[in-house]
């Protein structure tokens, strides 16, 4: 990758280890104003990346993350020798969030992004009811259930994977559309859906079953439906070491065993 990287913005999740690493990395190289550097370098966990991909949508800035924390799948190995160089060959890739809107008796209408999945869960001990549309057609007339999500390739080696759901390359035009704990049709595993389509979950039974919508972290309760959809029109930029890029890392997961 041809890029000329001379400044840096770090940012740090506030651990103890990512704060330790922010003071060697800018005594080393310098700390820029986050709108003004070449890369913002992201010190922690997934969570972290995420907040800071959210937080820097659509401004033209790379974010180039380094774990410190307990989690790191879209986060380089910590190094604090050659950071230039590693980040001027990196690969980028173009992530995407998810919009949420949702409908509620009492909220009304709210809105809300996901890079990683927009998930539906139970609020009580009551299963969840629910009807699953795709682009106005119904595909799931009834799914008994703990929660459903849908997932972006980003996102799916998050919750989507612990519930069963498929690994996507960051760059596959899909996503993914995962139950969770799926009582009836017991044997319905999800689906693989076109990046272009809304997906719409309509509550059954919504005040004996109620059920909480879920954005990355934004959590609306007791909603009536909820649409899904990509938000094609916003996106972040993330980097990835050269030898350690997200295909690779999205094979070596498929392999584990």
């Amino acid at each position: 990758m041809n890029r000329k990287i001379e400044t840096f913005a770090f940012l740090s999740s506030g651990t103890p280890d990512s704060d330790a690493a922010l003071h060697d990395l800018t005594n080393i190289y310098g700390q820029t104003e986050a709108k003004d550097a070449d890369v913002i370098v992201a010190l922690g966990g997934d969570g972290f990346m995420l907040q800071t991909l959210q937080h820097y949508m659509n401004q033209g800035k790379m974010i180039y993350g380094m774990n410190r924390g307990s989690v790191g799948f879209l986060m380089n190995e910590f190094s604090d020798t050659a950071l230039k160089e590693r980040v001027e060959a990196a690969q980028s890739e173009t992530i995407r969030p998810l919009k949420m809107v949702t409908e509620s008796a009492d909220d009304g209408t709210f809105t809300a992004f996901a890079l990683n999945e927009v998930s539906l869960l139970r609020q009580s001990y009551q299963a969840a009811k629910i009807r699953i549309s795709v682009d106005d057609k119904v595909r799931l007339e009834e799914l008994i259930c703990d929660g459903v999500m849908v997932a972006t390739p980003a996102g799916s080696t998050a919750y989507n994977l612990s519930a069963q759901g498929p690994i996507l390359p960051l760059d596959a035009r899909l996503l993914a559309l995962t139950p969770v704990s799926a009582f009836r049709p017991r044997r319905w595993r999800g689906a693989l859906l076109p990046n272009k389509v809304t997906v719409r979950f309509d509550i059954l039974e919504p005040e004996k079953r109620p059920v909480n919508a879920v954005a990355d972290h934004m959590e609306v309760k007791s909603v009536l439906s909820v649409t899904v959809e990509e938000a094609s029109q916003l996106r972040a930029t993330i980097l990835f070491d050269k030898n350690h890029s997200w295909n690779e890392r999205i094979l070596k997961e498929q392999f584990l065993y």
